[in-house]
């Protein structure tokens, strides 16, 4: 029997009562990969060669893995910079644990979820009989850095992949093993044959074509799928919600990703002590205060939260200046794209009926988990009017969920410090049946409209993208289609719904 020199290679290494993986024949051939690998389909075409393949699943730590494995976890060093004290606060606790930041957030949300003590009232009471000598996560860390996965519990190092502190590479592997036939031509003898896979402009000059093999072509053959670029799934969502806006008579506002926190939370009538305006929430930047500020919504502005609006107002009573409404913050909701429109700052003066929208970024310190990230496009909107109501918000709505296919709203009434009445939208996931938070709403306050010169209604609204993906497309986890985690497979495959 003649066949070509890689598969008389690849038959040379392999028996019939053990199987070899490919890596194996690579290493044993010397040959490459990919010509192991199509030799092998071609013997197992040949019926001389079986091929098994078995999905692997390989696991290394993250740089933030790493840190934990040698500093230790955040939630084992807080409970042992407490032990032994009852009511330890919580700033002296992670202050001797030496955690900052976001270890601190990390920290408090594992010790309780592990039973290591209680958080409450600004301090920490561990628990005297919680062992952290002996946490799974920190012996998976050890066993995933020592590459002995094989005893951790699946739950673990799932775990340990939702915290980001190990990483999951995922792969084919291939075995080979010699058939009867496989057995019978290698005892009779397999002689290889100077074959050629292709034809060359030097065997026509030279005429050597006439003497040449040429190794049979498979058109059933597997071949390495090629991926061509395309528009991330998230993106065309984007630009379908446009489309449905404009279609609903709206413009598009466009505006900085960095911002003064006035046009941030102050125009919003956030009071500059509210607990969402703190590192908690937003992301504040290294950078010099915003200038040139208009001087005279600065005062109306001020005058809303010292003392209210009309003869009813009372305001907040609380510290507000104007240092810190010219600090700069990433901004942590596109309403600010609103404030700088509805003020006349940014296209000038706006009389009534107008609609405007934005599909932007925004970005929040807030802890990742399968509907929230740190990064996210807000679909913003709002509708200048007046005599507007509730049942006009609720109805545009129903129209702009209508377009992606979604009929079962529900609607329930909520606290802002920006509108009243307010009212949150949640939709039902079309595979869990579980109802998702998707935006809030409502109509602005006079504390807000009546600094920025407005004297209608404004109702207004900011939805989750990434939820409406949820809704459309059934995904149970925003990270399956955003950022390093992604299902790649699962974005190739997806189209945009019209």
């Amino acid at each position: 029997m003649r066949l070509p020199e890689s598969q008389v290679a690849v038959l040379d290494v392999l028996s019939a009562a053990d199987e070899r993986t490919v890596a194996t024949v690579v290493e044993e051939t010397g040959l490459k990969p990919e010509t192991v690998t199509g030799a092998a389909f071609d013997l197992r075409d040949e019926e001389l060669v079986a091929v098994s393949e078995a999905e692997r699943v390989d696991h290394h730590l993250t740089a933030e893995g790493e840190q934990y494995l040698t500093e230790g976890l955040p939630e084992v060093r807080l409970y042992r910079a407490a032990a032994g004290d009852e009511a330890f606060p919580i700033g002296d606790a992670t202050d001797v644990a030496g955690l900052s930041g976001q270890a601190v957030q990390i920290a408090l949300s594992n010790f309780a979820r592990k039973g290591y003590g209680v958080v409450d009232a600004g301090a920490v009471d561990p628990d005297p009989d919680a062992d952290p000598g002996a946490d799974p996560e920190a012996a998976a860390l050890a066993a995933v850095a020592d590459g002995e996965t094989e005893g951790v519990a699946a739950k673990t190092l799932d775990r340990l992949a939702e915290r980001g502190l190990l990483a999951r590479d995922e792969s084919t592997v291939r075995s080979l093993v010699l058939t009867d036939d496989g057995v019978t031509a290698v005892t009779e003898g397999v002689e290889a044959a100077e074959t050629a896979d292709r034809l060359t402009p030097e065997m026509l000059t030279t005429g050597e074509w006439r003497d040449v093999e040429f190794a049979a072509y498979d058109v059933e053959a597997d071949a390495p799928a090629v991926e061509g670029g395309r528009v991330h799934i998230l993106r065309q969502t984007a630009e379908r919600v446009k489309e449905v806006l404009v279609g609903m008579g709206f413009d598009e506002m466009q505006g900085p990703h960095a911002d003064a926190e006035f046009w941030i939370n102050d125009c919003l009538f956030m009071p500059q002590d509210h607990p969402a305006r703190t590192h908690w929430d937003q992301f504040a930047l290294d950078v010099p205060p915003m200038d040139g500020l208009p001087a005279d919504l600065v005062d109306r502005v001020a005058a809303a939260h010292r003392e209210g609006i009309g003869p009813d107002g009372n305001g907040y009573h609380s510290p507000w200046t104007e240092d810190v409404a010219r600090e700069v913050d990433l901004r942590g909701h596109t309403t600010s794209l609103s404030m700088r429109h509805l003020s006349g700052h940014a296209v000038g003066e706006l009389a009534p009926p107008q609609r405007f929208f934005s599909v932007e970024k925004v970005y929040r310190n807030d802890t990742l988990d399968p509907t929230h990230l740190l990064e996210f496009f807000q679909i913003e909107g709002w509708v200048m009017a007046d005599s507007l109501s509730v049942r006009d918000l609720m109805g545009t709505f129903e129209e702009f969920y209508r377009q992606f296919g979604i009929t079962d709203i529900e609607f329930k009434p909520h606290y802002n410090p920006y509108t009243e009445p307010s009212f949150e939208l949640f939709g039902q996931h079309p595979e869990t049946g579980d109802l998702i938070e998707i935006g809030n709403s409502g109509l602005f306050r006079d504390e807000v409209l009546r600094p920025l010169g407005v004297e209608c209604d404004v109702m207004a609204w900011g939805l989750a993208l990434e939820r409406l993906l949820m809704l459309t497309y059934g995904f149970d986890d925003i990270r399956d289609v955003h950022g390093t985690l992604c299902d790649l497979d699962l974005l190739r495959e997806t189209e945009v719904l019209y």
